[in-house]
């Protein structure tokens, strides 16, 4: 029987990790602008090169240029969390080319864009079960500057979303139920006045969205509309349009938001079925995201310093995605 020094035995491991290196290679990652997508990033980049020995280089990452980038030149590789509503129709053609690949279609959990209450409103009032219920009681929002109107916080103008929720107001025909659609002005100003109304105990119905970290720091409700998704030639062809282009806006549900994990072609074919899998396993619950948002916010943190909190703190979720001979090699390196 041969035996083996324990130099012959390191050379050998090492030989083993060069050749996973080759396999998985040298990868591009879009860094998002936003929190959770610059989370997700760091995430990636430490699962795959402490536990498939990837080479990953985090590259600036915006929706419609990292889209374009990955469609026209095939780099990054790789866009973890693609918002594609803006991006829908050219990505379903690169989906049919086989240029691009959804590695996975749902990368975070109850996301999405709607209207909002606060958990002591809910708490309060149980019988507000949806938007429709809501409306039929503008007096328990009672508006700053007018008492006798609910008030409805929006948009900030310029916003794309003050237009849907402008032609909402319409087609729900809250001003007549006694309404009144307030522009928050900012984004500070839509923060401050969904903060305000929680630390005062007081009831707020407006516009939001998850993952976030004020969704996660004051545990919102969302409401649902108690009415269908009104179809795409209403949102798309009125709702989502300026109000001289909408005349007659029926009312909808939110359109549903949509966020995959794209890849390029060439990246699936070098990856590795294992790397390939780790991606379509990766699936955030919404709570800990908007969780891990808060304590990017309370904390100033980076996707970096994120990233390697959720690795130490969130075990249970993250070790379902990988095998265990992964996960060890992983929560060795960030200890």
């Amino acid at each position: 029987m041969k035996t083996f020094s324990k130099v012959s035995l390191g050379i050998v491991a090492l030989l083993g990790s060069g050749i996973a290196a080759a396999e998985c290679g040298d990868i591009q990652i879009a860094e998002w602008n936003w929190a959770s997508g610059e989370l997700m990033a760091n995430v990636d980049k430490i699962i795959l090169e402490e536990g498939y020995a990837c080479n990953v280089e985090l590259v600036p990452g915006a929706t419609t240029t990292t889209f374009a980038s990955m469609n026209e030149k095939g780099q990054p590789d790789v866009a973890g969390e693609l918002w594609i509503n803006a991006v829908r129709e050219p990505l379903n053609a690169a989906f049919d080319a086989g240029s691009l690949h959804s590695a996975n279609g749902g990368p975070i959990t109850e996301l999405g864009e709607g209207w909002w209450i606060t958990p002591a409103t809910a708490a309060k009032h149980p019988e507000l079960k949806t938007v429709l219920d809501i409306l039929e009681h503008p007096e328990f929002f009672p508006d700053i500057e007018d008492p006798s109107k609910g008030a409805f916080v929006g948009c900030p103008a310029g916003w794309g979303c003050q237009l849907a929720n402008a032609n909402l107001f319409r087609a729900f025909d809250m001003e007549a139920k006694g309404w009144k659609l307030v522009d928050p002005g900012s984004a500070a100003g839509l923060d401050g006045s969904m903060t305000k109304a929680v630390e005062r105990d007081q009831n707020w119905f407006g516009y939001y969205w998850s993952p976030t970290a004020m969704i996660g720091k004051h545990k919102m409700v969302k409401v649902p509309f108690g009415v269908e998704f009104a179809g795409s030639e209403n949102w798309d062809g009125c709702i989502a349009k300026p109000e001289q282009e909408c005349e007659d806006p029926k009312p909808s549900a939110w359109t549903q938001s949509e966020v995959h994990t794209v890849v390029t072609d060439d990246f699936k074919n070098k990856a590795g079925d294992e790397v390939m899998a780790y991606l379509g396993n990766r699936v955030f619950p919404g709570q800990v995201m908007n969780d891990m948002l808060v304590y990017m916010g309370d904390n100033q943190a980076a996707g970096s310093d994120a990233a390697i909190e959720f690795l130490a703190t969130q075990g249970s979720v993250w070790e379902s995605w990988v095998s265990a001979e992964v996960a060890e090699k992983v929560k060795a390196a960030i200890k």
